[in-house]
């Protein structure tokens, strides 16, 4: 069976349970910017080298799988999907977020003031992922906003996952050595 299946060419495409909406439709530009997020993380565990953030970020991206099947999923067929055995994202989610935040704040980071992204190339890699999540966040409340997504959940997991990745970025950064101060504006005289 080819990729190709030549259904997208009006500018449709389709959700779950062959529900077809055109390619704009704000489902589709939530789970598109998840989607995105998801290969942002793909890049930075490629360029990691760090076997904990590696096995962690693998673990997010098979979460961001599911967050996805349930944001292409109109609130129309929501309890066939249930029905039919998919995951949700749940509380349970959030806490290994949250599980992780406590790990990395615990190596004492410092997080006085604005950071700059590029301290290293991983370092950066994982605030593209971070700018990218705050992206699907928008996009997703937006399903929020119009009643369109009844699981909050989702919310407060790409708002987690936004935070977690900036304080990686931070890590990696410390680890290097690379971590500095923000310069504050200077004052004209």
């Amino acid at each position: 069976m080819s990729i190709v299946t030549r259904t997208g060419d009006n500018g449709t495409t389709g959700l779950m349970y062959n529900r077809r909406v055109p390619k704009s439709h704000p489902r589709v530009e939530a789970y598109g910017a998840v989607d995105e997020l998801n290969a942002a993380l793909g890049l930075a565990r490629a360029t990691s080298g760090d076997a904990g953030i590696d096995a962690g970020i693998r673990a997010i991206q098979t979460d961001l799988v599911i967050l996805m099947g349930e944001l292409a999923t109109a609130i129309e067929d929501r309890e066939r999907y249930v029905r039919d055995g998919f995951k949700l994202v749940s509380a349970e989610h959030i806490a290994m977020l949250d599980a992780w935040v406590e790990r990395v704040e615990a190596e004492g980071i410092d997080m006085k003031g604005w950071a700059t992204p590029g301290g290293t190339h991983s370092a950066a890699t994982l605030d593209v992922a971070r700018t990218t999540c705050r992206r699907a966040e928008r996009r997703v409340h937006a399903l929020f906003a119009a009643n369109e997504l009844p699981n909050t959940e989702i919310l407060v997991y790409l708002n987690r996952l936004s935070d977690l990745l900036w304080l990686l970025a931070r890590l990696v950064e410390t680890r290097a050595g690379k971590g500095h101060a923000p310069r504050q504006p200077r004052r004209r005289a």
